[in-house]
């Protein structure tokens, strides 16, 4: 046996591995390695994790042995029987079976992992931009001493750095003006002539070489405006005017501002001003005497890190005599025919003209509609941030009252590169085909290279560049790199990196290994996976203990024996047969595998079915490719079959039902059984909050299946697993859940009439009950309620597809719908029809209010309620009125255009005064005439009164108050009186100045309040109606009282007796400005009834009735006299035993109202407090 090995050995020599990476191996392709994001033009470089690159395992010292998966009988070259049948098994000799069984040991033995070395070494990958230059703009007067262009990039082993300057590396030698200090590069005392230009940064390490985007260096300047004086400007006032800026030379763009005779004195942005951005030119729309003086301007240039500012010399404006002529806008400030913008950027335009009125400016696009925070009446039209559906043509308008300009102009929009599909890092096998490919979009279109370690790449032997593809055949370890797809167009450039690393590797059972204890159920079927990490992919050899399996192990061939005898392995896997390989993995091809009960497949994944106990054993994975070779042993176990005892009924259930569907289930009692439902093959969640499943049972063989509330959405195919580790079993039932019908479908609107139109749908779903009847619905747009519809025929039956819909509205926007019904109830609505508009139809309902009145003489005005839209029935609708004298036998017409009006006004000097007029209304639109109203009685517009009311008489009642009294005015023809106006006055003051308060009614007296005390009023009185008020009566005088005295009543005590309470207190003595105290007022409330109730006495005293359970009481008392009330006393009473008690300073709490009992309460009670004491 070991002859034939060696032999082997000598006939087919293995190539001597190469020796490996100087980065190590990578892993096999499809296993998750770091990633890296774009570069350049803005997107920053970045990585994922990355995988332990891992050293080739050193292969075994075993030679190699070649197996075919199918052996002649009598093969000279191996001394093996093969054993595929139980035939051949049978007629080996005792010699020839016992040779299998020392080649089986010493291959075991030599592949075993104790021969295996492994190790570890630290992580290896290729640069990866962090930070990567950015172009810079330098003033050239800065006192920065130096330039900072960034570049960091991690690596491992760390990256060494060089730059290039416009495509040519550079020398960065020590103690010269450029510094490499890190990756960053350092430019010291920079000058425009010698380091403005493109930087690109190169990262490198033993894996290859990355280039970063480009930076760009520009220096900034602004020069001095010339010294020369500037011309004076002259022109008419009323004309507009120019002022050129003349901007001295600078880099980049400017802001401009104008100055006014002296600094700070800054130009206003108005409709008449205007500073053009782009110029600097000043323009005046329309010059004025404001405007002569002295004009400067100043230019500011902002760049990275500085601002400066230069003034020009002053130049005059003068302005001749005014020209008061009105001309029409001449456009002066234009923005050009094209404007190129970037997506993303701010696009500002400029237009100004100068005009007589001073212009207004509009803008509009011509070829679509302008974004409404864009439209603006300014000069300029700013778009913030650009994008393609911006670009078009674009007017400016300017328009005054004797006539307009415009000028037109096309914003074009085109964009920077932008990465539509980046590469990644790749690994890849060693002798494998690779293609790579990028897209990016951009405007005009870019162009796409490619870069291998920093160097441009193109097509050649086994390398293939077709624009954004990059194709690679038969890898090799020296395509191994970093690799670079760069897009670009005139506005960009952008770069995407990612690692190729190409891979040799020996097989490697270490990360995935073949499962150590595999169980499997009798009866079932096992797929035992081997997958070692090798490249080139490994050949795999499998062995149960001593014995190698092929393809029909231990199991009879089902080909003839002709074909069994030529035992090509093409015939066989190609074969066809019925499938059994239930289980297998998704995306197998239909081999060789359903026929055999084991198999081996080309990925080399061990295939066993009709497992039975005498399948336990040991299983080893043997694999080799030209790296080397390694192997993995399994054991296999065998564990009773998982079978279902009671399995689910179908069953057919109505809405919002209970049911349950039976699970049980047998199984190897060493495991664990789990039971799990599907629902049309969807996993069913029994732990959802809330759901409508429940698990029926907490035995462990017992899964029933509880479905609560049942919804139509609950119905279908419902299986049953029950599930060990090792097997499976299956049971199906069906559920029909019955409910009402599901919503109709394509509803449809024809036949549109002024009143009907024709419905048509498609019939819903039954959910297994037949359909009995059809509910039409309708609303009006946009947001009206569903509403049932009148229809033809009245009761829609089931089996119907189409119905007429009666009683809509002419003119009216509508939507339908469609409701099916069953004997379960109604269902969903259809989705709602398209809208759509009825036609018209002349009105049917009269406007209704009809009223009037009021207006200037000679006015008759008629007010009515606008019909609502849903009354209109059709465009081009207004009003007819008719309308005449009462009595009068010809009737008058007037016709009101428009849905909104709700007056007329009718003026004629022949209309007298509060005439009553008869008055109808009907309203129209272009379909005809509607309905007349009934007749409303409407008056003329009133005249003022013409009599004065007379006799009248004041007299002053109080300090405050005085009653006025008059001889009423009769009613006159002019108009409704509707009641008086007293106007009074202080005597001394003009009667312009007077007061005024109306009565509400026709009373012939009245009480004027909120006088002055002890002062002369003069008073007069006048009717008053609609119209106004009328001639003024003879003026009467009154004098209002003197006030009443300012001091309470002091000294307020009292006595309780049984039944009654006794108060006395000192007399209050008027002073001599202060109207006579004539009697008292005291208010009285105690704690059982809190209505106070009011007292009068001449007297200093006072005794009232009272009830004997009353402990509290509150008391105010205050003078009383011709000049109204005075400031009451307040005390807080408490019975104590019939005990007088005497309050010498009382607190005094002044109030307008008898009514306010509880003011200054606390002050009392503080001072009672004090008193016990």
């Amino acid at each position: 046996m070991l002859q034939w090995l060696r032999a082997r050995a000598h006939t087919r020599p293995h190539p001597r591995p190469p020796p490996p990476h100087p980065d190590g191996p990578r892993p096999r392709p499809g296993e998750p390695r770091r990633g890296r994001a774009a570069q350049g033009a803005g997107a920053r470089a970045g990585s994922a994790r990355r995988l332990r690159r891992r050293p080739p395992v050193p292969a075994n010292t075993l030679l190699s042995a070649q197996v075919l998966l199918c052996l002649q009988p009598d093969s000279p070259r191996t001394g093996l029987t093969r054993r595929s049948s139980a035939a051949h098994h049978t007629m080996g000799t005792p010699a020839r079976r016992k040779a299998p069984l020392l080649l089986l040991a010493a291959v075991a033995l030599f592949f075993s992992p104790a021969w295996s070395l492994a190790r570890t070494p630290p992580d290896t990958f290729g640069p990866v931009f962090e930070d990567q230059p950015l172009s810079l703009l330098f003033p050239e007067e800065s006192t920065e001493e130096k330039v900072t262009l960034a570049c960091r990039a991690r690596a491992s082993p760390p990256a060494t750095y060089r730059w290039k300057m416009n495509g040519t590396e550079m020398k960065l030698e020590p103690g010269s003006r450029h510094q490499l200090v890190g990756g960053n590069l350092v430019i010291m005392n920079p000058t425009k002539a010698q380091d403005a230009g493109v930087y690109q940064c190169l990262a490198s390490n033993p894996v290859g070489t990355v280039i970063s985007r480009e930076a760009i260096l520009r220096f900034g300047f602004l020069q001095e405006f010339s010294k020369e004086e500037r011309d004076p400007v002259k022109t008419y006032e009323g004309w507009g005017v120019m002022l050129p800026c003349n901007p001295p030379a600078h880099y980049p763009g400017l802001s401009y501002r104008w100055l006014l005779n002296e600094f700070p004195n800054f130009i206003p942005t108005d409709g008449r001003h205007f500073v053009s951005q782009t110029t600097g030119n000043l323009y005046i729309a329309r010059t004025n005497a404001s405007d002569l003086g002295n004009y400067s301007c100043l230019a500011t240039s902002h760049m990275d890190f500085s601002t400066k500012s230069v003034f020009s010399k002053f130049a005059q404006l003068n302005l001749a005599a005014e020209d008061t002529r009105l001309y029409a806008p001449s456009i002066k400030a234009r923005f050009p025919a094209e404007t190129y913008a970037l997506v993303g950027q701010q696009v500002t335009l400029e237009c100004f003209a100068f005009g007589n009125p001073v212009p207004r400016i509009k803008w509009r696009k011509v070829d679509g509609s302008l974004s409404p925070q864009w439209a603006t009446a300014e000069p300029t039209l700013q778009i913030p941030s650009v994008s393609f559906e911006d670009e078009g043509t674009y007017e400016c308008e300017a328009e005054n009252s004797k006539g307009r300009d415009t000028v037109q102009g096309r914003i074009i929009v085109q964009a920077q590169p932008e990465w539509l599909k980046v590469i990644s890092d790749t690994e890849a096998d060693i002798g494998s085909n690779l293609r790579w490919g990028c897209a990016a979009a951009g405007k005009p279109r870019p162009t796409v290279r490619w870069l291998r370690n920093g160097e441009s790449l193109a097509s050649q032997n086994r390398v293939e560049v077709l624009a954004g593809d990059l194709r690679f055949s038969k890898l090799s370890l020296e395509d191994s790199g970093m690799y670079q797809c760069v897009a670009e167009n005139k506005h960009g450039t952008i770069y995407a990196s990612a690692e190729l690393a190409v891979q040799a590797l020996p097989p490697d059972f270490r990360l995935n290994p073949v499962r150590r204890l595999i169980p499997a159920a009798r009866g079932g079927e096992i797929f035992i996976l081997c997958q070692p990490r090798a490249a080139p992919k490994a050949t795999v050899l499998w062995s149960k203990g001593t014995e190698i399996l092929v393809n029909g192990s231990r199991y009879s061939s089902p080909f003839p024996s002709a074909l069994r005898n030529s035992c090509s392995p093409l015939i066989l896997l190609g074969a066809k047969a019925p499938a059994c390989a239930r289980g297998a993995p998704v995306g197998w091809p239909d081999l060789l595998c359903p026929c055999y009960r084991v198999t081996v497949t080309p990925d080399g994944t061990l295939i066993i079915r009709n497992i039975s106990r005498s399948d336990e054993g040991k299983y080893t994975c043997f694999a080799e490719n030209f790296m080397g070779k390694a192997n993995s042993t399994g054991v296999l176990s065998v564990r009773d079959a998982t079978k279902i005892t009671l399995a689910p009924s179908s069953a057919d259930i109505n809405l919002g039902d209970n049911l349950t569907l039976q699970c049980h289930a047998s199984h190897d009692p060493t495991m664990d059984l789990t039971f799990t439902w599907t629902l049309d093959d969807f996993p069913i969640n029994l732990d959802k909050p809330g759901g409508h499943y429940r698990r029926a049972s907490a035995k462990e063989t017992v899964g029933d299946l509880t479905i609560l509330n049942a919804q139509l959405r609950h119905g279908g195919k419902y299986a049953c697993v029950a599930q060990t580790v090792v097997d499976s079993a299956t049971k199906e039932a069906t559920v029909l859940v019955r409910g009402p019908p599901g919503p109709p479908g394509g509803v449809v609107v024809r036949g549109i009439g002024d009143t009907t139109v024709q419905l048509s749908w498609s019939r819903g779903f039954d959910n297994h009950s037949p359909i009995a009847k059809y509910t039409l619905q309708a609303r009006t747009a946009p947001a009206g309620k569903w509403k049932q519809v009148r229809t033809n025929p009245a009761n829609i039956e089931g089996n119907a597809e189409t119905a007429q819909v009666l009683g809509l509205t002419p003119w009216m926007d509508y939507e339908f719908r469609v409701l099916a019904s069953n004997i379960l109830g109604s269902g969903e609505p259809s989705g709602p029809s398209s809208k759509i508009r009825t036609k018209e139809a002349a009105p049917s309902v009269a406007p209704s209010g009809l009223s009037g009145g009021g207006g200037v003489p000679g006015e008759l005005i008629i007010n009515w309620t606008p019909v609502p839209r849903e009354y209109q029935n059709g465009d081009g609708f207004g009003y007819l009125l008719s309308f005449r004298r009462q009595g009068s036998s010809s009737w008058q017409a007037a016709r009101v255009p428009g849905a909104d009006a709700l007056h007329f006004v009718y003026s004629n000097d022949s209309v007298r005064p509060y005439t009553p007029f008869e008055v109808k209304i009907r309203s129209y639109n272009r379909r005809g005439e509607g309905p007349e109203s009934l007749t409303a009685l409407v008056y003329s517009a009133e005249e003022e009164p013409r009599v004065a009311p007379a006799k009248v008489w004041a007299k002053g009642v109080s300090s405050s108050e005085m009653n006025v009294t008059w001889e009423p005015v009769q009613q006159d023809t002019n108009g409704v009186l509707l009641g008086y106006e007293i106007r009074y006055w202080k005597a001394g003051d003009k009667e312009a100045a007077a007061d005024r308060v109306r009565t509400a009614g026709l009373d012939a007296s009245a009480r004027v309040t909120g006088l002055h005390p002890n002062t002369k009023y003069h008073v007069t009185v006048r009717a008053y109606n609609r119209a106004g008020t009328g001639p003024a009566s003879p003026p009467a005088n009154a004098t209002t009282m003197k006030p009443p005295p300012q001091r309470p009543p002091g000294n307020i005590s009292w006595i309780f007796s049984s039944s009654s309470l006794s108060l006395k207190w000192d007399p209050v003595v008027p002073l001599r400005n202060e109207s006579a105290v004539t009697g008292y007022k005291m208010l009285y409330q105690n704690d059982l009834h809190p209505t106070p109730t009011l007292h009068l006495t001449s007297k200093n005293w006072i005794e009232i009735a009272v009830p004997e359970d009353i402990g509290h009481a509150l008391v105010q008392i205050r003078t009383t006299g011709p000049g109204g009330d005075g400031v009451p006393a307040e005390v807080h009473i408490v019975r104590n035993g019939g005990t007088s008690m005497m309050v010498e300073n009382l607190a005094v709490c002044p109030s307008a109202h008898p009514g306010s009992l509880l003011s200054c309460s606390v002050a009392v009670l503080l001072v009672l407090g004090y008193l016990e004491l």
